[in-house]
């Protein structure tokens, strides 16, 4: 029987062992598929309080994990597999080994939505990205393209369009799905090309992005468009198989939330991208998991 068990470590998964390992309650932590979460694909943060030079992601998260195992938290590097939170205690199955909790804190993040277009694993960070706010900055003076056509690839556009020398943006129909006041943000921008029924058929590339060819999906016309990077502003997909029917999920499949990390059952908790569709930052997922060990760490002292 665990005190608390976390799912997920990433900066919201792992902030949460720092507290609670602090408190001596030594949680346990599922790595999961992605031990680190998103950020081990970002080749520099920028924006992480405290590095006033930037840092890798992937050291970045394996310090975070060096100093969430200082203060006692035991990690297990595999993936869940089934959960049931029908009763106490909890029950979570992973690596066909059962394991009990009094307490859990969900912090299985999302997954951003990718074309799936070969090649694009492996530019991933080398001139692919899915962040803007993280990444934006890196194309200072070059060319970018956003494709997408909703409030969150406007939003990438105007952010970007600060630093670009030339932005494109490519959406699939011949109407954008933002509200119309971040449209005409875009549509009014004339730093802004905008290519109309148009998708991203093809990276062109071995190791860093050199163009894309485009495709016009009503005449079938492909151009070849050379661009320093592409952002993908497609949406999100929370990383929430795992629990449905177990507990309660929105429209959109993220985890409902109740001031700000309680879950509809009690006990467990929630932090990070799997419930927050709208920041999706490395340093909100880490304040976010401070809360919900706050909360579970009181939580566990009413049981006693």
């Amino acid at each position: 029987m665990e005190k608390v068990i976390i799912i997920g470590s990433g900066p919201a998964g792992m902030t949460a062992g720092i507290y609670l390992g602090r408190a001596f309650l030594n949680p346990l932590i599922f790595s999961g598929s992605e031990p680190g979460g998103q950020l081990i694909y970002t080749t520099k943060i920028e924006n992480f309080p405290g590095f006033p030079d930037g840092i890798v992601g992937s050291e970045l998260m394996i310090n975070i994990r060096k100093q969430t195992e200082k203060f006692g938290a035991k990690f297990v590097d595999s993936v869940v597999k089934s959960v049931n939170f029908s009763q106490k205690p909890y029950k979570i199955i992973a690596s066909d080994q059962e394991y009990e909790a009094e307490s859990v804190i969900i912090a299985t993040g999302a997954r951003s939505r990718m074309l799936g277009l070969p090649n694009e694993d492996k530019l991933l960070s080398k001139g692919v990205h899915t962040c803007a706010t993280c990444d934006g900055a890196f194309y200072r003076d070059k060319d970018v393209l956003i494709v997408g056509g909703g409030d969150t690839a406007m939003e990438d556009a105007s952010f970007i369009c600060k630093f670009a020398k030339n932005l494109y943006l490519a959406n699939r129909s011949d109407k954008f799905s933002a509200s119309e006041i971040m449209q005409k943000k875009v549509i009014n921008n004339p730093k802004i090309k905008i290519f109309w029924d148009t998708g991203v058929k093809e990276y062109v590339g071995d190791d860093t992005l050199k163009s894309v060819k485009l495709g016009n999906n009503k005449t079938g016309k492909t151009q070849e468009l050379k661009i320093d990077g592409v952002f993908l502003a497609i949406g999100n997909i929370p990383n929430t198989e795992l629990f449905k029917g177990q507990i309660d999920l929105d429209d959109h499949n993220y985890i409902k939330v109740k001031d700000r990390v309680f879950t509809n059952k009690e006990g467990i908790f929630v932090a990070g991208d799997v419930a927050d569709w709208k920041y999706r930052q490395a340093v909100t997922a880490a304040g976010l998991g401070c809360m919900a060990a706050l909360e579970a760490e009181k939580y566990l002292t009413s049981l006693e």
